[in-house]
């Protein structure tokens, strides 16, 4: 009678807990963030919406980690330079004021895919929690990597080549940036750019391969964790027999 009483706690518990998965919320933000980003520039209208979104993302993301005070307030003082970003510099990110809070935001990137990589990691078992906490670090990595392709391009105005061909414009931007980054990190490439300098170069392999070695260890993960998990159901079905 306990055991069913337990079964049936543990399957109106995971009813209701899609809700209250904070890593499934910010994956399906960043991912509605990138699906937006190349009409953000239609209208002033979907420019701020934009603007707003991202933003909003920010915050979303110090909230989902659900740090302790300290780091609560490391998370919330690097989320500053990121607000800025797409707020005031978001329409002239050339300035050099500009470019300082760039890398500065970078620190805030760096920051929460630390941490949430020692949360899903430090579990035992997996879950939908680490999963969709794995996809955001994921995807947190295509749009930093983003941010320092397109500082490069603002220090080397030379770095990338774009084929006119295949662009309709001669100026490697935010979205090309942004193109670039998930074409490389997924090893599809990015038909219609090129990297020319050397540290564009460099850094494309860096993105490529640690895109590649991401998905080899998420996956090395998953499967642990869910061989574990079977060799525990094992063990307790035949302590019940």
């Amino acid at each position: 009678m306990k055991e069913h009483a337990r079964l049936i706690r543990v399957a109106s518990q995971s009813k209701l807990a899609w809700y209250r998965n904070k890593f499934m919320w910010l994956f399906f933000f960043l991912l509605c963030v990138l699906l937006y980003y190349p009409y953000s520039l239609s209208s002033d209208f979907s420019y701020n919406l934009y603007r707003t979104l991202f933003c909003v993302v920010i915050l979303f993301t110090v909230y989902a980690l659900s740090m302790g005070r300290s780091l609560l307030l490391i998370a919330l003082v690097l989320s500053a330079p990121s607000i800025i970003q797409h707020t005031v510099y978001f329409a002239d990110p050339k300035r050099p004021t500009a470019v300082v809070n760039s890398f500065l935001a970078l620190l805030f990137d760096v920051f929460i895919v630390l941490v949430i990589v020692r949360r899903i990691f430090a579990k035992a078992t997996t879950d939908s929690e680490s999963i969709f906490g794995a996809l955001c670090i994921y995807l947190f990595g295509g749009f930093s990597f983003a941010q320092i392709f397109l500082l490069t391009s603002y220090l080397q105005p030379r770095a990338f080549y774009l084929d006119p061909m295949a662009s309709d414009h001669h100026i490697f931007n935010r979205l090309d940036a942004v193109y670039y980054s998930f074409g490389t990190m997924t090893s599809l490439g990015a038909a219609g750019i090129t990297p020319i300098s050397g540290e564009a170069r460099l850094l494309t392999i860096m993105e490529s391969l640690l895109g590649v070695l991401f998905l080899a260890v998420l996956v090395s993960r998953l499967l642990s964790a869910y061989g574990g998990k079977r060799s525990s159901e094992k063990v307790e079905s035949s302590s019940f027999d």
